[in-house]
């Protein structure tokens, strides 16, 4: 497949990267009874989710499961990554584990993606590549932004998205892998969040305030007593293609082990593939 740009995210969840179809308190204060009220109103709902990437900056680095499901037609493909990734500097890696084909005749072997602003490095891609070589993706000219293109989102961007919240509502409290978390839920506009967005996410967010079907994107965020995300799931929409359905896309991050090593080293020009990918 040759790497091409589209004016719609399913044509590029379909044909630019080939991966996505087919194949503490919120409020910073103590755990009081009077903290833990606080944290219920509107207003803190909101301040704890706009600080939510902020808090990550200052917690450095962690580990990530990611968890992408699609569902189009009657069809429903989930796609799976895990690895680390350093929130200062805006770098991850994670292994991405395509399904089966519907047949259960193929095994896709695991895709390295190294996430950085403005780019998407994968490799293993397949379809021509040379083993040794990694396809760069300038996420900045996807219509998507890498939201859903990549099979992923960028742990960093899924908190961004939260700057887009005008409204958020307290569920209550709950548990994550372990660990205590207050329950957030609303909507968040991407195009808001793209105007508070870090230098590196800003031109991608906005790409896909465009791109997708609609701009307001539901969520559930699950955030411990020190405002850091150890959950948050995304609910997607975006028009495929030719076809003209809508695609529903829920994207799962899960945060854990935090301030674990994340050294990510982006790959050298020399070892960049500059070639055509065929058609899978």
């Amino acid at each position: 497949m040759v790497v091409r740009q589209h004016g719609r995210a399913g044509a590029v969840v379909v044909t630019t990267v080939g991966i996505v179809v087919c194949g503490a308190s919120a409020t910073g204060c103590s755990g009081s009874g009077a903290a833990a009220d606080d944290a219920r109103s509107a207003t803190a709902a909101v301040d704890a989710l706009h600080r939510a990437a902020a808090v990550l900056e200052r917690a450095g680095s962690s580990k990530a499961r990611t968890s992408m499901e699609m569902a189009t037609g009657g069809t429903r493909v989930t796609i799976r990554g895990e690895g680390v990734y350093d929130y200062r500097d805006r770098l991850g890696r994670l292994k991405v584990t395509l399904p089966q084909d519907p047949a259960g005749a193929v095994e896709h072997r695991p895709i390295t993606e190294l996430l950085a602003p403005g780019a998407l490095f994968m490799k293993n891609r397949g379809a021509g590549v040379p083993a040794d070589k990694w396809v760069r993706v300038d996420t900045t000219t996807l219509s998507d932004g890498n939201l859903v293109t990549g099979g992923a989102t960028d742990p960093y961007a899924a908190a961004e998205l939260l700057r887009g919240v005008r409204k958020a509502t307290y569920v209550g409290r709950t548990e994550v892998a372990g660990a205590r978390v207050r329950h957030y839920r609303g909507v968040a506009d991407i195009g808001l969040a793209a105007r508070g967005a870090a230098a590196g996410s800003k031109e991608s967010l906005r790409a896909a305030a465009k791109g997708f079907a609609t701009a307001q994107v539901p969520f559930d965020a699950y955030l411990d007593d020190q405002g850091r995300i150890r959950k948050v799931r995304h609910r997607f929409s975006f028009v495929n293609g030719e076809q003209k359905t809508t695609v529903a896309v829920a994207s799962t991050t899960l945060l854990y082990d935090f301030g674990a090593p994340a050294d990510v080293r982006l790959p050298a020009s020399r070892d960049i593939y500059a070639g055509k990918i065929a058609e899978q």
